[in-house]
């Protein structure tokens, strides 16, 4: 069976994930700057020889998807059902209308899935029908009974760790499925084991050490350790605006609305903290800067809020499988007095980052009287950022 045939992806999420502790459930939850869930699915989406993309999930967490994946395209999500086998079974069977050749079911807790391993499952469902990925056993493994004791130990050449997506021919995935439900089974604890008690052949193709299953917090608290030393191209990009004042009754400062006698003469809001944050995290890319991105000749951006600027850079910073470490923004006028908007100028721009609001600063100063400043006449604002890049195979990223 070649590999252009139509090929889709089921996306298991609708699990509490109880053993991950507290925190709700694992696949909302953070691990290196961005949600579980996001990580699972955004390989599949982007893949191109994957046209569907089927979520399946409990109905009570539609709220934390929508917003864990906002920017990706994908089916209407599945509800799910009280074990995995029923989940995996709603999802074949909302892709039934899509008519897919080759399905691949994926559990959301695996983040950390690649193309590579993504385009294996496509070939090898397209060679043998059904397939799943394996790593080999490192350790030895013991057979234990009921007493405790040891009753075998298995030879661990023979052994693998088996992993999704697990890849098959939909319409035959799907048989077995419906089989299983009718017959009363719902103890399967993958779909490859339920293939085998189909009568199916299930090969394997190499999987990938990296795509491990997050079940515990010991999990997390590993897989946060090994981004952090991925993370290891530190870098620093620093910013600068001024906008005059102009007629107006406020001012747009770090996103926060300000009560003051003038406005802010600008193409867009004139948000000064903003824009010098949005000019040092694309610094910090080598990235151009934000007139490069928004050009004020355009005139889509006339009087635009400048919380979409500030979003667009960190997205930039995502895409590059990055993170940012800190923001700081320094303000220099006399007026407004920046004191008592300090602390909601800090949580607005976390808010917008998804920052933590301890790696948010904002400062205020006056330039004594002197300059524009001085004079009133305007707000500068001076900003930095520390962004955390991946190294590439030569030492640095690209």
């Amino acid at each position: 069976m070649p590999t252009t045939k139509r090929t889709a992806a089921i996306i298991v999420a609708a699990g509490r994930g109880l053993r991950a502790g507290s925190g709700g459930p694992k696949q909302y939850r953070s691990i290196g700057g961005r949600t579980v869930i996001s990580r699972a699915m955004e390989p599949f989406c982007r893949h191109p020889q994957i046209f569907a993309v089927q979520p399946v999930l409990n109905p009570d967490d539609a709220a934390m998807f929508n917003e864990a994946v906002s920017d990706m395209r994908y089916q209407p999500p599945a509800s799910g059902g009280a074990t995995r086998q029923a989940s995996v079974r709603a999802g074949l069977e909302a892709l039934a209308g899509q008519s897919p050749d080759i399905v691949l079911i994926h559990d959301a807790a695996r983040p950390f899935v690649t193309a590579a391993v993504i385009s294996r499952a496509i070939d090898a469902a397209g060679l043998t029908g059904a397939a799943v990925p394996a790593i080999p056993v490192t350790d030895t493994i013991k057979l234990i009974g009921d007493s405790g004791h040891v009753e075998a130990t298995p030879d661990r050449a023979r052994l693998r760790i088996a992993q999704t997506p697990q890849s098959f021919r939909y319409d035959v995935i799907l048989g077995a499925h419906r089989r299983a439900a009718r017959e009363g089974r719902d103890d399967f604890t993958d779909d490859a084991a339920l293939a085998e008690w189909a009568g199916l052949t299930v090969a394997t193709f190499e999987g990938d050490p990296a795509n491990m299953k997050l079940t515990t917090p010991e999990d997390f608290v590993r897989e946060e350790a090994r981004l952090g030393a991925m993370l290891g191209d530190i870098r620093t990009g620093s910013g600068y605006d001024v906008h005059a004042f102009g007629d107006g009754d406020h001012l747009m400062i770090c996103g926060v609305r300000v009560p003051h006698t003038r406005g802010f003469l600008a193409h867009s809001d004139g948000d000064v903290g903003l824009h010098a944050l949005v000019d040092a995290i694309l610094g910090a890319l080598a990235d151009g800067d934000i007139g490069s991105h928004f050009p004020p000749s355009d005139p889509q951006w006339k009087g635009a809020a400048s919380d979409r600027f500030l979003k667009y850079a960190v997205d930039r910073v995502a895409a590059r499988g990055g993170r940012i470490a800190h923001l700081d923004v320094t303000l220099i006028c006399e007026r407004p007095k920046i004191g008592p908007f300090r602390d909601a100028m800090r949580a607005r721009i976390a808010e917008i980052t998804g920052l933590n609001l301890s790696r948010v600063g904002v400062k205020a100063t006056t330039s004594e009287r002197l300059g524009f400043t001085g004079r009133e006449e305007g707000v500068a604002a001076m900003a930095s950022a520390t962004i955390r890049l991946p190294w590439d195979d030569k030492g640095w990223s690209d």
